[in-house]
């Protein structure tokens, strides 16, 4: 039994502004009908593979579970991380979990923003890789490089690679030189990097200990103390403050000795820029890639993608070139610029702008809200809310709201009343009062709010009851 290790962390900002620190790329549907995650999730399920154990921050546990099991997939454990800590911490810490349990526990760890399109060649490869795990080996996926690739970490091996056969691997190389990558590619003993990796949890622990000794403690206790809250299992905050923030590559696998690789040549991306979304999209015969309501004419090598559904992209004589509209952004950029689209981020930040870390819909575990109309002293917004749902039992102090339900039934408490809210109805509800929204029926339900008031800050909140156990300062 493999059991699958899901990283799904991220900042959001290589693929802005349709990836944002508030719904990074992972969740997000960029190549065919599944999000990045489900299909790494599902890729990593059925025969042979146990349920997935996913390492995530706060902000996205109910994303991480809501859209597994959209897709049929129980999400087995998810650890919350307090803060990221980059990827050594949480490998030791679903290691130390797993070995609690099964020391020999098999770990298959990846990233789940992957790109990975012959999923039974990837569960292949892995098998080759089994053997070698259970004898106390190290080993990671490597992939046939294609191109001189900069963006990449490479892998240089002791033999020329031939898929699915283990190769021992002799280093690591950090992202190289153009003329580099040129040599290694012609050299035929290197791979790139995927960053996936097979061990068994007492192989990656004692790695831990012999490599990165000083982890060890506070991950250790950041995982005895963890608690249990709503199914996931938060990791203590003091103890993982206490842990380096650093790669797994840094901290163990650029140091040990026993890795072998397996090679792996039927297709991976791990999707780092808007060039390799393209590349993924299935380019027309002038190589461009078109999303959503997006036109080009005379265009060549362009890609372009309208998020929108009410809004038009049309592109004319454009020659390598990105444009993606989202509602509430646009970025323009010349494809040899697609690994500055951070600096993107780094600027609207830098300005105080909401858009180079949130969406205008802001997801959370009953559904979601976005911000149709904004100005002073009102604000409109259209609210979502799954079926079987309730957002917290609240008050405001600075405004107060009506409610327009237009799709489903609202069962709504304003103080001591309870009632049922059907469409086309309407219920107001007063500054102070305390008062509730649930979705009693078997679909969504939709509604508008019209706030209005002195200050119409999402702080401004007082919870009283919540069934996902959240804190003051969130609507909802």
């Amino acid at each position: 039994m493999i059991h699958p290790v899901l990283l799904c962390g991220g900042s959001g900002t290589r693929l802005w502004p349709l990836s944002r620190k508030s719904f990074p790329k992972q969740f997000t549907r960029l190549i065919g009908e599944e999000s990045l995650f489900q299909a790494s999730a599902r890729r990593l399920s059925g025969e042979g593979f146990g349920k997935p154990l996913v390492i995530t921050g706060s902000d996205y546990r109910f994303i991480v579970t809501e859209q597994l099991h959209s897709v049929g997939i129980d999400p087995g454990t998810v650890l919350i991380e307090p803060e990221g800590r980059n990827t050594a911490p949480a490998v030791l810490a679903a290691a130390l979990h797993l070995a609690k349990s099964d020391p020999g526990a098999l770990m298959l760890v990846a990233p789940s923003d992957h790109v990975v399109p012959d999923a039974p060649a990837f569960r292949a490869a892995v098998q080759a890789g089994i053997p070698a795990a259970r004898a106390g080996r190290i080993v990671t996926f490597g992939i046939r490089p294609t191109r001189p690739e900069t963006g990449y970490g490479w892998l240089e091996l002791s033999a020329p690679p031939q898929d699915g056969t283990p190769v021992d691997l002799t280093r690591f190389v950090e992202k190289p030189k153009r003329e580099v990558a040129e040599a290694m590619l012609a050299s035929g003993n290197f791979l790139w990097n995927a960053g996936i990796f097979l061990f068994t949890a007492a192989t990656i622990v004692e790695a831990f200990r012999a490599h990165a000794p000083g982890m060890v403690p506070p991950v250790t206790e950041a995982v005895e103390k963890a608690i249990p809250d709503l199914g996931f299992l938060r990791l203590d905050p003091a103890a993982w403050a206490g842990a380096e923030a650093t790669s797994v590559d840094y901290a163990v696998m650029e140091r040990a000795g026993n890795l072998v690789a397996v090679p792996f040549g039927a297709g991976w991306s791990d999707l780092g820029g808007w060039d390799a979304v393209a590349s993924e999209m299935g380019p027309d015969a002038r190589g461009n890639a078109l999303g959503g309501n997006a036109v080009a004419i005379d265009c060549d090598g362009t890609l372009l993608r309208s998020e929108e559904e009410g809004v038009e992209l049309v592109g004319i004589g454009l020659t390598d070139i990105i444009a993606i509209a989202t509602p509430d952004a646009v970025l323009v950029a010349h494809k040899s610029r697609a690994q500055d689209v951070k600096k993107a981020v780094e600027v609207l930040q830098a300005k105080g702008a909401k858009q180079a870390e949130a969406f205008a819909r802001d997801h959370r575990p009953w559904g979601w809200f976005e911000t149709l109309a904004l100005s002073n002293r009102f604000q409109v917004k259209r609210i979502v809310v799954k079926p079987g749902a309730a957002l917290s039992l609240q008050s405001h102090m600075h405004r107060s709201e009506h409610w327009i339900v237009v799709n489903g039934t609202a069962k709504v408490t304003v103080d001591d009343s309870v009632q049922l809210v059907t469409e086309n109805q309407s219920v107001y509800i007063p500054l102070g009062a305390k008062h509730r929204m649930e979705n009693p029926g078997k679909v969504p339900m939709v509604l508008i709010e019209v706030q209005t008031g002195a200050y119409l800050g999402e702080d401004d909140i007082i919870r009283y009851e919540d069934i996902y156990s959240r804190g003051q300062g969130a609507k909802g």
